[in-house]
């Protein structure tokens, strides 16, 4: 039961259903992706993983290792494993990224790690993902760039060693030095005890981070599912070849 399951999940923001009936198994130490069109329900999906408030679950259930998601705050879901990466990171003036991590651990494994643990590790991540030491002096997210910002969701992930990460559209604003330093960080995570649900709009992040599984999602619900070849497909052949395939 190692694996993040969607049963029959149906969700509305404000009253509107945007998942209807959505199902979806992904493995710890598998990375899927999922694509799809505009408005087809990507980031809802990823916010009702986590549990925002505004993502209402009217139907089915999302389930982490064989127990339900569904009563459990956002933060009882990240100590459990979970880990979203944010299309657009939040702001948080007054508090620097090395305290947030730090706090962010403790919570995370049930202790504060030690001073030479957590200095050892930070070095390792911040070389990985080339950012220089004085940037975890900085207000978290307050004045960074889109490139340092999902460096930081990178520099998190991997500090916190989610064994599922949901990355909502990681790649949105990145040139290609940025994106290949993202996925490298994302790569040296995988491994049997590390999975995720990378969801994107183009082939290029797949480039980079291969997945095992591809997943195209229509109208709130999976309507196709291959390996990698099939985000290249959508990529010579758009997205409306699949729509006519899932009216059909």
């Amino acid at each position: 039961m190692n694996q993040l399951e969607i049963r029959d999940l149906h969700v509305a923001v404000e009253g509107k259903g945007i998942l209807r009936g959505l199902n979806l198994t992904v493995p710890i130490g598998e990375i899927h992706a999922i694509m799809g069109p505009n408005g087809s329900g990507k980031s809802t999906l990823s916010a009702a993983i986590m549990g925002h408030p505004k993502y209402e679950v009217t139907g089915g259930d999302i389930v982490w290792k064989g127990e339900s998601l569904l009563e459990l705050e956002p933060d009882e879901r990240a100590k459990r494993g979970l880990f979203l990466a944010f299309q657009y990171p939040q702001e948080i003036y007054g508090v620097s990224v090395n305290n947030f991590l730090r706090l962010a651990m403790t919570e995370r494994f049930g202790q504060t790690p030690s001073f030479k643990e957590f200095d050892a590790e930070m070095k390792k991540w911040l070389h990985l993902l080339d950012i220089r030491p004085e940037f975890t002096k900085r207000f978290l997210n307050e004045g960074f760039s889109g490139g340092e910002k999902k460096r930081n969701e990178i520099l998190q992930m991997g500090m916190l060693k989610p064994e599922m990460a949901i990355m909502d559209e990681t790649d949105s604003g990145l040139d290609i030095d940025a994106l290949k330093i993202v996925s490298n960080g994302v790569n040296s995570l995988r491994g049997p005890n590390f999975g995720a649900l990378v969801i994107t709009h183009y082939q290029r992040l797949l480039d980079y981070i291969v997945p095992d599984i591809v997943h195209i999602l229509v109208d709130g619900r999976i309507v196709k599912t291959g390996d990698k070849t099939l985000a290249l497909q959508l990529e010579e052949q758009g997205y409306d070849w699949i729509k006519e395939e899932a009216l059909a």
